[in-house]
Parts: structure tokens; C-alpha cells; sequence
């Protein structure tokens, strides 16, 4: 990890879930040009790289191709491939699973018509696959799912390898990623202008939750980086760091500040005021000889029961101690005084 951190501290993680299917991630603060390092990594990863279910061919008896119509039947085969592309679907095993639906109904015909079985979640049950003019017993429509990753481009060789002839193949998207886009925007800590601030927003099609998406390609992208440093990892004290020492120096600076806190107290008690005049300075919440000293005397004198009185004895007492109260403020001078 990056030295900067040293001084702006361990960037902080942040996933809001709008839904189940919708998150944004944000990642505040990072170094200059590490918010696209990182956008860009997560999102090529996103889209190309998770586990998801779709359908990868389709049958009907008698048609070879998907530049033609089936009678009865209102969409060509074409619309239907592209319908079928739509499904949103959760396989849950690997292996290859043949779906039939039945044209046994006028209408529409939908994902909740599938007959599927229980290694398969219907996701979205009203995207529509085709409309019939009647029912036909004598014809169904076969429709293979699959689960994999990326996309897969129906090639000639795919062809050739397939056993059945009227197996009509249909470039699958297995991405259950359905939206990703991030913003790099400026962000700055202390005297540090020039950090970057990731907003990355992410939809997926219900088989993967959105969190869920986010984690596992961070993991992906950590598993692929840690074969270059993986044996005898390089390191350079004057340069990097990590997000560990970075937690256990802060829990660190932390309980020393707690400590110092607690010792540094002194009860007021010890400096033998009169009661009117304690009284005034605890009702005022200064309850500490170390509170009092860093208190100015304009702040003592408008406590509710410390008048002049209390003050002249107060200058006396933390004389006779070697004590003095802050000092005041500087103002700037008004218009008038200036004038």
C-alpha cells in the first residue's frame, strides 16, 4: 500500500445496498490516479469475469436455422433467440440442463411456462419468449441452460462439434452483472488536495447479489496480483506500508491519547478555592486544573457566580502556584480602528 496513507490514514470502504440487486461502493481516500487504478480494475472484472446462467441453444423439431418461421408461432426464430438471451435465470450446478416448453397454450408464453427443475430459479417469470396462435401438442420448444463465465461467441467449430443437427446455438452472456460504471472524484484530507475519491454503482440480475458481485471480484483481482509477489515478496520500507500497521499504529495512538488524558488530570479540588468561586467554575464544566489553565480569563469571567471577586482570588492563587490561564485571542482589528 501506498506511504500517503502514513499521513491521511487507511482509506475507508463504504457499500451502501439499495436493493439486492443495486449497490455503490465507495473507496475515500486514495492517491492520485488510484481511483481509475482501481474503477477500471473492478469493473473489467464485473463484466467479463463472475459466474452466471444462461441459455446456450435452442431446439424445435423441423427447424434448422434461425432465419425462418414456425408456423403458428407470431415471432420468427430469431425473435426468439434474442427472447431467449433475455432470460434471467439461476442455475445452481454445472452441468448442462435441457429446459422443454410445450406450445400448449394461445398467447403469450413466458419464463413461469418453463419447465424447469429444481437446480434452476426463474428469476424474472414475465420476460416473454414467444406468442402462439394455438396450441400444438405435437410441438415444444427446447431451450439448453447453462452456467458459466463471460461471454461465449458461437463459432463454426462450435457447430460442427454439436451431435444434433437442428440444435440452433445462440451466443450466451453469463454476466449476471447488468450495470457497472464508477466516478473517480477529487477528495482531500488536511493539506492533501490531490486524492481521489472511487463512487463505483453496480445492478446485477438478481443470481448474485450486488455485494455479493463487489467482494468476489475484488477477490478475483487480489488472486491474479499475488502471483507476482507472492515468493519472496519485495517490500520498501521508505515507500510502502500496509492497511494492517496502519490499523495497529492507530488502535496504537489512540489508547496512548486515552492514557495521556487520564493521567494529565488534576482535579480543580487541589488548589483550595473558596466554594462560591469552585462552585462557578464546575457548574462551567471546568472540572480539571488542566481545563482551567487552557481556559482565557474573558471565557472565566462570563461563568455564571465568577465576578471580580472570584477572579482576584483565582490571579491569586495560580500566582502563588506559578500558574497562569491562556492567553487571549488575537482579534483583527475592526474597520474603524484600521481607519
Amino acid at each position: 500500500m501506498h506511504i500517503l496513507h502514513d499521513e491521511i490514514g487507511p482509506p475507508q470502504l463504504k457499500i451502501e445496498k439499495e436493493s439486492n440487486t443495486a449497490a455503490t461502493l465507495t473507496v475515500n481516500p486514495l492517491p492520485s490516479g488510484y481511483g481509475v487504478t482501481l474503477g477500471n480494475a473492478l469493473r473489467r472484472v464485473l463484466l467479463s469475469s463472475l459466474p452466471g446462467t444462461a441459455v446456450t441453444a435452442m431446439k424445435i423439431p423441423g427447424i434448422s436455422h434461425e432465419y425462418t418461421t414456425i408456423d403458428g408461432v407470431k415471432e420468427t426464430v430469431f425473435d426468439i433467440t434474442l427472447n431467449l438471451r433475455q432470460l434471467r435465470l439461476k442455475k445452481h450446478s454445472k452441468e448442462p440442463e435441457v429446459v422443454k416448453v410445450p406450445f400448449l397454450k394461445k398467447g403469450k408464453v413466458t419464463a413461469k411456462d418453463l419447465k424447469v427443475s429444481s437446480d434452476i430459479e426463474i428469476l424474472d417469470p414475465s420476460q416473454e419468449i414467444m406468442t402462439c396462435d394455438g396450441a400444438n401438442s405435437k410441438k415444444s420448444l427446447e431451450i439448453r441452460v447453462e452456467k458459466g463465465v463471460g461471454y461465449r461467441l458461437v463459432t463454426n467449430e462450435d457447430s460442427a462439434k454439436e451431435e444434433d443437427a437442428e440444435m440452433i446455438l445462440i451466443d450466451a452472456n453469463f454476466s449476471p452483472v447488468s450495470l457497472v460504471k464508477y466516478d473517480v472524484q477529487p477528495s482531500r484530507v488536511g493539506e492533501q488536495i490531490n486524492l481521489d475519491k472511487l463512487v463505483l454503482q453496480l445492478e446485477t440480475d438478481g443470481s448474485l447479489a450486488a455485494d455479493g458481485a463487489i467482494k468476489l471480484a475484488a477477490g478475483i483481482v487480489e488472486s491474479y496480483f499475488a502471483l507476482f509477489n507472492k515468493d519472496d515478496a519485495y517490500t520498501d520500507e521508505d515507500y510502502t506500508t500496509s492497511f494492517d500497521l496502519l490499523k495497529k499504529q492507530k488502535e496504537s495512538k489512540e489508547k496512548a491519547a486515552e492514557q495521556a488524558q487520564e493521567t494529565s488530570f488534576t482535579p480543580i479540588d487541589i488548589l483550595g478555592l473558596s466554594q462560591r468561586t469552585l462552585n462557578a467554575l464546575v457548574n462551567g464544566g471546568i472540572t480539571s486544573v488542566e481545563q482551567l489553565l487552557s481556559t482565557p480569563m474573558s471565557q472565566l469571567t462570563q461563568l455564571r457566580g465568577f465576578g471580580q471577586k472570584a477572579k482576584s482570588e483565582l490571579d491569586q492563587v495560580l500566582a502563588e502556584r506559578g500558574y497562569t490561564v491562556a492567553p487571549e485571542s488575537s482579534k483583527p482589528a475592526s474597520d474603524d480602528s484600521a481607519q
